[in-house]
């Protein structure tokens, strides 16, 4: 799992992201709010964000990421205790608060709770299974994915049987880059091929859906 973190106390922030990698996640880690929201749209599957960081707070972050995904874990942590700050944090989209100081273990275990993905292998049809982990499709052997398939499929996978927007799949496989409605349809017909038949539903003027059952 992929995870990017806003913290602007080095101290703090490294000693996370030592307790995560530790974990096994990948997390890259940011101590400037410009910096975050930057490569905010890199594929993450999880944030944490302190609201009072630089340049840009956690709470204007967790806007602008709420306005292109509606649906990933964003965990808020900050020294603050004003009701008015943490009611505007879950206002806007947050999934839970931690309030400073913490434990660590606190934090991973919400982030488990939050981000983690219930299982690492899925069974697909016709003979595929997905590694969630590794982020790799197989029958029987490897199949090969080009950077972009994989960013999709990953994402259709995680939401499976959720509907997935254009507006989501631009921002998170082109990464922030201007792409079209006719550049995904390409990328998802090359995906069709190299996964089971009937998967993948196009909801018209809207999206993909991922059906596994």
């Amino acid at each position: 799992m992929k995870i990017l973190l806003l913290e602007d106390n080095e101290r703090l922030n490294k000693s996370i992201v030592k307790r995560l990698e530790l974990k096994g996640y990948k997390v890259d880690s940011f101590i400037d709010g410009d910096d975050a929201l930057h490569n905010a749209f890199d594929g993450y599957d999880c944030f944490i964000l302190d609201i009072n960081v630089p340049s840009i707070d956690g709470i204007n972050i967790l806007k602008e990421i709420r306005e292109h995904d509606k649906t990933i874990p964003i965990l808020i942590i900050s020294s603050s205790i004003d009701l008015d700050t943490i009611k505007n944090a879950y206002d806007y989209g947050c999934n839970d608060y931690l309030k400073k100081p913490f434990f660590i273990d606190e934090l991973e275990v919400k982030i488990e709770k939050l981000c983690q993905l219930d299982n690492d292998l899925v069974i697909l049809n016709d003979g595929f299974t997905y590694d969630i982990e590794k982020r790799e499709l197989y029958k029987e052997d490897l199949v090969k994915l080009t950077k972009k398939e994989t960013l999709l499929l990953h994402q259709l996978i995680t939401h499976k049987n959720k509907i997935l927007s254009y507006d989501h799949i631009l921002n998170y496989v082109w990464e922030g880059d201007i792409a079209t409605t006719d550049s995904i349809r390409t990328l998802v017909m090359r995906l069709r091929k190299k996964i089971p038949q009937n998967t993948l539903e196009t909801i018209v003027d809207f999206g993909y859906k991922f059906n596994v059952k």
